[in-house]
Parts: structure tokens; C-alpha cells; sequence
């Protein structure tokens, strides 16, 4: 890629001239060639994805808008060196992923604890666990607390010996996007 020293007139100038783009970055101004649509129909695939950003983008006005939340995504985006609407964008578009769900310290007693590893590219909110049977019905849920970067959750109702429970962990982003992972145990 080429480098330019630009001229102190030029340095401010940034949209479209002709054919050419200029955008800034940081303390830079990149030129680019404008992109064309293309001349075939979108796919449905590409009409969802083109949606997704398109939401992803209202997204990311809204949260330019407040002052306090754009300070939050400022931060992460200086330390990524990416704009701060990309780093809002992504966001919005990559839902949290729950990666581990440990029920070392479970037997299915009350004041045990679940501990959960989630992710998020750039905050996981909160995180909700919820005890079913085999037959569905929930047993108890409630809110986990997060300590030194894992989620843990405290139970509060025994299960009977010969039980099988399903642990599900589903955590939640600031955008409101969801991602979860359930363990299946037998209460002996």
C-alpha cells in the first residue's frame, strides 16, 4: 500500500470525487475507488445480511447518541485501533458465546454453585441459568454474578436424588443479542 503526504488543503477534504473516496481514519485519509453495485438480483441470503447490517448500523446511531455508551465503545475501539462505529456495529452483529458450563461443584443441594465461561466481542451483560427435568419443566433460574471474569451461579433448590437435570447457561450482550450451552446430569 502506498503512502502519501497529503498537503494541509487536502488533509480536510473527505466524500466522493468522481470516482474516488476518501474517508478518514484516525489521523490518516484513505482514498479508495467507489464501488459498484452489482448488476445481478440479490439472493435472499444477501438481502438478510444486508438487513442485518442495515441494523446494525441504526444500532450504532442509537448508540452514538448517548454520550456514556459511546464513551464505553470508544475506549474498546482505541484500544482495537478500529472505528468506533465498526466496533459498535460488530457488536450488534456477533451474538455471546457461552463456552463452558461447570458443574464441578453441583450434586443437585441447595448453595451449590454453577460456574459459567462466557464471551462476548465486546461485553457479555448478563447471564441466566435455569435447572429443568427430564421433562421440561424448570426447577429454578435466576441471574449469575460475575467474579474475576467468570459467571457463577448460586442454587436454590434441591433436586431429588435420580433426577435428570438440564443446565442451561444463556448469556446476553449489550445489543440484546443472545448465545447459550446446556449440560445434561444425572442428581445421584
Amino acid at each position: 500500500m502506498a503512502r502519501v503526504q497529503l498537503n494541509p488543503v487536502l488533509e480536510q477534504i473527505h466524500g466522493q470525487i468522481g470516482d474516488l473516496v476518501f474517508r478518514r481514519y484516525e489521523d490518516q485519509v484513505v482514498l479508495a475507488r467507489k464501488s459498484s453495485p452489482g448488476q445481478k438480483e440479490a439472493t435472499p441470503a444477501q438481502i438478510a445480511t444486508r438487513e442485518r447490517f442495515r441494523a446494525g448500523a441504526q444500532y450504532g446511531k442509537l448508540v452514538m447518541a448517548d454520550p456514556a455508551l459511546k464513551a464505553l465503545y470508544a475506549t474498546a475501539a482505541k484500544a482495537k485501533k478500529k472505528p468506533v462505529f465498526s466496533v459498535m456495529v460488530a457488536d450488534y452483529l456477533h451474538a455471546p458465546s457461552v463456552t463452558a458450563v461447570a458443574l464441578d461443584g453441583y450434586t443437585g443441594a441447595a448453595d451449590e454453585t454453577i460456574t459459567v465461561n462466557a464471551y462476548d466481542d465486546f461485553e457479555v451483560m448478563a447471564v441466566t441459568v435455569t435447572l429443568a427435568n427430564e421433562g421440561g419443566a424448570v426447577l429454578e433460574s435466576g441471574a449469575a454474578v460475575v467474579e474475576n471474569g467468570r459467571w457463577t451461579y448460586t442454587t436454590t433448590t434441591a433436586v431429588t436424588p435420580g433426577t435428570t437435570v438440564t443446565v442451561t447457561a444463556t448469556a446476553v450482550d449489550r445489543p440484546g443479542n443472545s448465545g447459550s450451552a446446556e449440560v445434561t446430569m444425572l442428581v445421584s
